[in-house]
């Protein structure tokens, strides 16, 4: 079904190359980063929820972050594998604006969820004789509400926005997935404040969480030169390391790819941009936290340890 002003009932998406050679060896690598981000951030969560000693504020969110990383991974990989082995990569209208919506719901509610997680690491540090009363399950549901509230009114936001826009007779997205800048070049009208709206919501989505983060990192950092024992500084620094290179991965690619006009940044490179932080960040995640976490493997050892013995 189209928009009441537009004449597009469906798109179709060009996908990653139109190179014919590439399209099996592409189906196959993306094939298998899917399933390692899948096994990955499902079996975090299902050692999250089975260890009863990683019931802990740092791991209810961690929780709930390999949570939106597979859901969104979901929304986009398996619609961009068909692309590599179907003639045409048809989506209706209605199935766009869906697949829309949830990516922006997922990856607004992942940054917010990243700020929430560096402030439960500023408590941690910082005030740690009272961070069980600060960090209770109260808050920290709270915190998770307003998670996904702030992700579903910047959804609603983006989708809407696109949603109004008016399709005439161009209906190629020159992308693997309907995303918000393709979109807006299909656009018959004038576009300018479509892409205002854009770059205000995504400077609230993207903005207010980076501040968060720098605000409780600075405060963490401040903390951390007061400890005299070499010892003590190199546990806080490791106790963020993982938080920290999560942040860099996910806000370096996303902040490259909204918080620029599209006259600036080329579609093709925009392709490049959306899949690292679509599919390479949700794939490194999980690998990141149970590398770099002596709980996490702990806590594998067991689960593997029982199930061995069972």
């Amino acid at each position: 079904m189209a928009a009441p002003n537009s004449s597009v009932t469906e798109f179709i998406l060009l996908g990653l190359t139109d190179q014919p050679g590439l399209q099996i060896p592409l189906f196959f690598l993306f094939s298998s980063f899917y399933m390692v981000t899948v096994v990955g951030n499902l079996g975090l969560v299902t050692l999250i929820g089975l260890n009863s000693n990683l019931h802990i504020p740092m791991y209810f969110f961690l929780f709930n972050l390999s949570l939106i990383d597979f859901c969104y991974s979901t929304t986009i990989i398996p619609k961009m594998l068909k692309s590599f082995v179907s003639k045409q990569n048809i989506i209706m209208h209605a199935g766009c604006m869906t697949q829309l919506f949830f990516l922006c719901f997922f990856v607004i509610s992942e940054s917010f969820l990243l700020s929430a997680m560096a402030y439960d690491r500023y408590v941690a540090i910082c005030k740690p004789l009272v961070y069980t009363v600060t960090m209770s399950l109260q808050v920290c549901l709270l915190l998770l509400l307003g998670v996904y509230v702030m992700g579903f009114s910047g959804a609603l936001a983006h989708t809407g926005n696109i949603a109004g826009l008016t399709f005439c007779a161009k209906n190629l997205i020159n992308h693997f997935m309907c995303d918000i800048l393709p979109l807006l070049e299909l656009s018959c009208n004038s576009t300018y404040v479509n892409e205002l709206v854009v770059f205000v919501v995504v400077s609230i989505g993207i903005g207010m969480p980076i501040v968060t983060i720098f605000i409780s990192y600075a405060l963490i950092f401040s903390s951390i030169l007061h400890i005299h024992s070499t010892e003590g500084k190199s546990k806080a620094f490791s106790t963020c390391g993982s938080h920290i290179m999560v942040v860099s991965l996910f806000y370096g690619s996303s902040a490259f790819m909204y918080l620029k006009p599209p006259s600036i940044l080329p579609l093709e490179k925009g392709k490049v941009s959306s899949l690292f932080y679509t599919i390479v960040v949700p794939m490194l995640n999980p690998l990141i936290y149970s590398l770099r976490n002596k709980d996490v493997k702990v806590a594998l050892k067991k689960t593997l340890g029982r199930e061995i013995f069972s």
